[in-house]
């Protein structure tokens, strides 16, 4: 990574994590470094300001460069080599309360998938909490109460929270969610160690926050949308949060998009999924160079507005976020 700062943006270097359901694209995709063949690598943090986990600029911590208040959400890239466990997560009023945090509400943009893979998400049409309760009770197949949302590149979903999900096996995504590290397990599909033993699970604090009901666990509630990536759809705003503003983009070689960032009290970030980007801020001469599945942190003081341009070096597709 090229370590000299250039103005405000900062090129950031990931937190990596080791899972055992994790996959072998991120090492590959990203040039990771120190990685052997037999790893795991579930998640690269991109943009994240987080005691669980937190990127780097320039061999040190971002939180030498930013206050924790500054970034109030976190970007990641999830790789799946088994499913995840069903699970969900707080709101803000119930997390405030329990955890002292703030909730998690995320969205999904899916990146690439293998043949059959897909998405938990929602609870089936009539599934009830006295059901769901039943069958974790008899332990049974707890799939079958779920929705099941086969996916491939290009799509997206959102996931409120409340919303029980997992993420399926042979899935490579980009997540954007609210700086939160609270997960409550639900079920992790009978799974046990070597031990004979299965993972924690939070079913009294789930069972607090999950969202029975089918007004809620519709499809619009969670903004199904497909083919993000066709460069006819130059921008398309896909979450508008109280926390994280996410804007879809594809670019044709040689066009441009110019952001007014600086509004928010947060800062804002880009992530490159395709292509080759060259960012320039306004008035700072030199220009920075971001390539596929890297990522950069644009370092704005709050109230300060400022013009960010990207022009695209090729045909390119990126998330850009406020």
């Amino acid at each position: 990574m090229n370590t000299k700062q250039n103005g405000n943006v900062l090129k950031l270097d990931p937190f990596v994590v080791n899972k055992i359901w994790g996959g072998r694209r991120l090492a590959k995709l990203k040039k990771l470094t120190g990685v052997t063949q037999t790893q795991l690598i579930g998640e690269t943090w991109e943009i994240a300001h987080h005691p669980m986990g937190m990127c780097k600029f320039a061999g040190k911590p971002i939180d030498h460069f930013i206050d924790e208040n500054q970034l109030p959400y976190i970007i990641k890239f999830i790789d799946t080599l088994d499913n995840l466990s069903v699970q969900v997560h707080p709101d803000d009023n119930y997390a405030k309360v329990h955890e002292h945090s703030s909730g998690k509400t995320e969205c999904w943009i899916i990146l690439d998938a293998d043949k059959n893979s897909g998405i938990f998400l929602g609870f089936n049409e009539g599934v009830t909490k006295k059901q769901f309760v039943e069958g974790l009770q008899n332990k049974q197949d707890m799939s079958k109460f779920l929705k099941f949302y086969p996916v491939k590149r290009g799509d997206f979903f959102f996931v409120p929270a409340g919303s029980v999900h997992a993420i399926g096996s042979g899935v490579f995504l980009a997540e954007v969610q609210q700086r939160s590290g609270i997960t409550y397990r639900v079920w992790d599909w009978n799974r046990v160690d070597k031990d004979g033993n299965g993972r924690q699970l939070h079913i009294e604090k789930a069972m607090d926050v999950l969202q029975f009901g089918d007004d809620f666990n519709r499809p619009q509630t969670f903004n199904a949308l497909t083919n993000l990536f066709d460069i006819t759809n130059q921008s398309q705003l896909l979450v508008d949060h109280q926390e994280f503003q996410l804007e879809m983009n594809n670019l044709q070689e040689g066009d441009s998009i110019v952001y007014r960032v600086g509004k928010f009290q947060r800062l804002s970030s880009l992530v490159c999924f395709a292509g080759s980007l060259e960012v320039k801020v306004q008035g700072v001469e030199q220009s920075e160079f971001i390539s596929a599945y890297e990522s950069a942190l644009f370092q704005v003081e709050p109230g300060a507005v400022t013009q960010i341009s990207v022009y695209a070096k090729q045909e390119s597709a990126f998330i850009f976020t406020m």
